[in-house]
């Protein structure tokens, strides 16, 4: 009789802690942001348990973890933004980021770099390397490193006015014929169960082939990629070696990523 009282308590309680998950996310879709402290007040319990129910939303992919809160999953697949306006955004972590993707690059290598705003940091975090090759499909990164030292590989194909990048045949066709160390990686969105993805079809096949050519690969992306999904997927996440992020991370993402044998520098 005991055991069916207990039985029937949890049961109770799992579908109070599901109405509780369910109206939390109402709230994240509705106001666009919420916080820890302020739905612990809301629904008189503790922040742990707030931000446990935040980590399980966020392993089903229907909330963006943030530190201190959530925010909505991105449709992502409806945005594009301009390099330009990316640029803009999340400055210092990109930063961090760049000068921890350069102490992994050695004099008389070969990198390639993708277009976006993370990697253009890169680019210019290596400005002051010499004996290196990088070779890339991002207008902007080769005028970055125009006058300096380091070799660069420009590959042809079709511009794409809003992210300075270069995709298409010919941009694979180049990509297929060289050989490089390292790759790093921008990416819009991170889904660390579904994977890396872009907006652009184009640029998710030219990223596939960087990948095929590059010895290791790194993932190098601020925390506000990590939840999201953009509408191409490039690869699954064991397909890279290592990501490069900052401390906004979720616990639950670094865990994940651990477990699919994925390298992680936070800064």
């Amino acid at each position: 009789m005991e055991g069916k009282v207990n039985s029937l308590a949890t049961r109770e309680n799992n579908i109070l802690t599901e109405e509780r998950r369910r109206a939390i996310l109402d709230l994240v879709n509705r106001e666009g942001r919420v916080v820890v402290r302020s739905l612990a007040e809301r629904f008189s319990t503790s922040q742990v348990t707030i931000r446990q129910d935040l980590e399980t939303l966020h392993g089903r992919g229907l909330v963006q973890r943030t530190h201190g809160g959530a925010l909505p999953v991105r449709s992502a697949a409806l945005l594009d933004p301009s390099l330009h306006e990316k640029e803009k955004l999340h400055r210092k972590e990109k930063q961090r980021i760049a000068a921890a993707a350069a102490r992994l690059v050695r004099e008389g290598q070969s990198v390639v770099l993708d277009s976006g705003s993370t990697t253009t940091a890169v680019a210019r975090a290596l400005r002051n390397l010499r004996q290196l090759t990088i070779i890339t499909n991002a207008v902007n990164i080769a005028a970055e490193l125009a006058g300096t030292s380091i070799e660069v590989i420009l590959t042809g194909g079709t511009l794409r006015e809003k992210s300075f990048s270069l995709v298409g045949p010919l941009a694979e066709e180049t990509l297929r014929r060289l050989s490089a160390d390292i790759l790093f990686l921008g990416v819009d969105g991170f889904d660390v169960q579904f994977g890396l993805t872009t907006p652009n079809i184009l640029e998710a096949k030219v990223n596939q082939v960087m990948m095929k050519i590059a010895r290791r690969v790194v993932a190098v992306c601020d925390s506000s990629k990590f939840g999201s999904r953009s509408l191409s997927r490039i690869a699954a996440p064991p397909a890279i070696h290592q990501v490069i992020t900052d401390r906004g991370i979720s616990k639950s993402d670094v865990d994940r990523l651990k477990e699919a044998g994925i390298e992680i520098i936070v800064v």
